[in-house]
């Protein structure tokens, strides 16, 4: 009886407000319990209707990897972090990052091989820990990719406005009856979310396609930076800052600067847990799943380290400027 209601709890708005009665004897009975790996790949997966059509290689699974984690805050964060914490050793703190971020991508990988379904970290933690844990886990990333997304959008409004010229303030919409600091919507950044969310939803298969183009444009910008980076570059630059009153050397904040700014950089990596999401549409999960998800931490981590090596080259770190 309980499967049947929750089947048509939102069927009509009646159902939706008795089966909203019922979530305290439901809390109660199914908090503590725990799923099984069989469960997940059989009985829920059946639930879910019909079977996903499984398309996806491992290097599908690399560009989304990669996709989803380049952009998703190295243009944001890493000038605030090497303004404010790291100094040059904002290189450092990348690294120490993406080491935290391929100790957690093994973690994942070793769940979705073992359960490739489509739950990710929801359907791992239902399995160990029980359904309020995971339920718990499930409105954290939620959260994560909430705030993660808007900081990008916002900082892709900032960076266009630089680029052409104008005033981000003239593309927000002023809610005057919100609190002063959070009334200002930014219409770009909104129009951008929902473009992307348009095309992920179409189709795995055509957003797998465009997300490997944008892919290969971030991988290009990145590359050019580089390039650039260490061609026209100073190494004083990495032990230097344009003040001299400011802290100098290639640590100038100290062991606790670098891991204050791995902890801001982090954010960059956050995307690889995402792969782990598509486990039930690739074509082979042992082989394809554990390349595609290691694979595209280790590869990002090295363009990130690359990329705040060439841009501490270029700047001194307390002349660096980033996006409000």
């Amino acid at each position: 009886m309980e499967n049947n209601a929750s089947y048509s709890s939102f069927s009509s708005f009646g159902s939706y407000l008795r089966a909203l009665a019922q979530t305290p004897a439901r809390f109660a009975r199914r908090a503590a319990s725990v799923s099984t790996s069989y469960e997940e790949m059989s009985r829920v997966k059946a639930r879910s209707g019909s079977e996903l059509q499984k398309t996806l290689r491992w290097y599908d699974l690399v560009g989304f990897g990669i996709g989803g984690m380049v952009g998703a805050g190295v243009f944001v964060t890493t000038g605030r972090a090497s303004r404010l914490y790291a100094g040059p050793s904002i290189v450092v703190s990348y690294a120490i990052a993406g080491l935290c971020a391929l100790l957690s991508a093994f973690c994942y990988t070793e769940f979705a091989v073992d359960m490739p379904v489509a739950g990710g970290a929801f359907s791992y933690l239902r399995v160990t820990f029980g359904e309020f844990a995971a339920f718990l886990t499930g409105a954290n990333l939620i959260m994560d990719y909430v705030m993660s997304n808007a900081a990008v959008a916002r900082g892709f409004t900032a960076y266009l406005g630089t680029a052409i010229g104008m005033s981000t303030s003239k593309w927000r919409l002023v809610v005057h009856a919100l609190p002063n600091g959070f009334n200002e919507i930014d219409m770009v950044a909104v129009l951008v979310v929902l473009a992307i969310t348009l095309i992920i939803c179409y189709s795995t298969r055509e957003s797998s396609v465009v997300n490997m183009i944008l892919t290969a444009l971030h991988i290009l910008f990145i590359a050019f930076v580089i390039f650039v980076g260490f061609w026209k570059g100073d190494w004083k630059n990495f032990t230097e800052p344009a003040n001299p009153k400011h802290p100098s050397g290639f640590f100038p904040f100290g062991a606790s600067g670098v891991f204050n700014g791995a902890a801001m950089v982090y954010l960059s990596y956050i995307g690889y847990d995402a792969v782990s999401t598509l486990a039930e549409e690739v074509h082979n999960p042992v082989k394809d799943i554990p390349i595609g998800v290691s694979g595209s931490v280790i590869l990002v981590t090295i363009l990130y380290c690359l990329m705040a090596a060439s841009m501490s080259k270029l700047l001194p770190y307390d002349l660096i400027s980033f996006a409000q």
